[in-house]
This record gives structure tokens, sequence and C-alpha cells, in this order.
């Protein structure tokens, strides 16, 4: 548990650096699976037919689905498959995180077969006090995917990663 703790002018240097561009996929297999895993029944999901008689081009993303980066051995990370160096390091010194949470806003819905460009930046941070776990850092992150070819922003999602 952090008794103090202070957001120094290196950790504020990395607000709003934008990181480097990365191709993220929505497929019908992708789409399909995550619709499924979260328990979602309607039909537009899972049937070209049903989703074309709903307006759309092909299987929408559903609600939270951010498609799949496309990963390369030895450049992506692991664990989160975007690169390991697309985005500013964060050297906040504390041993523990949790996801505080992520909001999605969208001005167009994906759909399968598209590949949009994800770029994220920190907007904030913030130092929040907790009774049970001390002090914390609170880091507010957006990120924006977007159209390859117009540079349009179909949605972008804001999140919070709490590090104690």
């Amino acid at each position: 548990m952090a008794e103090t703790f202070e957001i120094t002018d290196a950790m504020r240097s990395v607000i709003d650096v934008e990181s480097d561009g990365w191709p993220v996929e929505f497929t019908s297999t992708g789409i399909r699976a995550f619709a499924r895993g979260v328990g979602i029944k309607d039909a537009v999901y899972y049937d070209v037919d049903a989703a074309r008689a709903a307006g759309y081009a092909n299987l929408p993303a559903p609600p939270t689905y951010a498609g799949v980066p496309i990963y390369l051995p030895g450049v992506s990370d692991p664990l989160y498959g975007l690169p390991r160096t697309s985005t500013p390091r964060l050297d906040h010194g504390l041993a523990n995180i949790l996801d505080g949470a992520t909001e999605y806003l969208y001005e167009k819905v994906p759909v399968a077969g598209q590949t949009l460009i994800t770029r994220s930046r920190i907007v904030d941070l913030a130092v929040k006090e907790s009774k049970s776990l001390g002090k914390m850092l609170v880091v507010t992150t957006e990120a924006t995917f977007s159209d390859p070819d117009s540079d349009e922003i179909l949605f972008r999602t804001r999140s919070q990663m709490i590090a104690y």
C-alpha cells in the first residue's frame, strides 16, 4: 500500500503522446465468437442475411468488441497483441493494477471484413486515495479506431487503469 505518491514531470510528459497506428481486424469468426461468448442471441451477429436486412453491409461488431490486433512475433506484446513500443511507457513504480472501466463511443459500427487502425494516448493522470489501498494512480487513456483509407474515426474507447 502506497502511503505517498506524486505524479512526476516524467509521468506528465507522456500525456497526449499518441501511439503509432496498428491494424485491428474485424472478422466474421471473431464477431461470432465474441457475440457467443458474451451471450448475445441476436441473429445480426451470426447471420449475414440478417445483418444485411438490419442495414449492415456485413456482420456488425457487437458492443464492446474492438477487433483483434494483427499479431507479429517479436514485435507484438505477447499479452495484449499491440507493439511493445507503440505507446509511451508510464513508469509509476506501483506494483498492482486494476481495470477501472472502459467506455465505448461509436460513430459507426465496424463490420466483418474491415481492418481499422487503432491509436492510443494517455489523456489524464490523477492521484486518488482509498482507505483500503492507500494512494492510487488513475490513468485515463483514449484509443481511436479509424478507417485506414479515409482516417474517419468509427469509434473510440476511453479507459481507466488504477495502479496502487
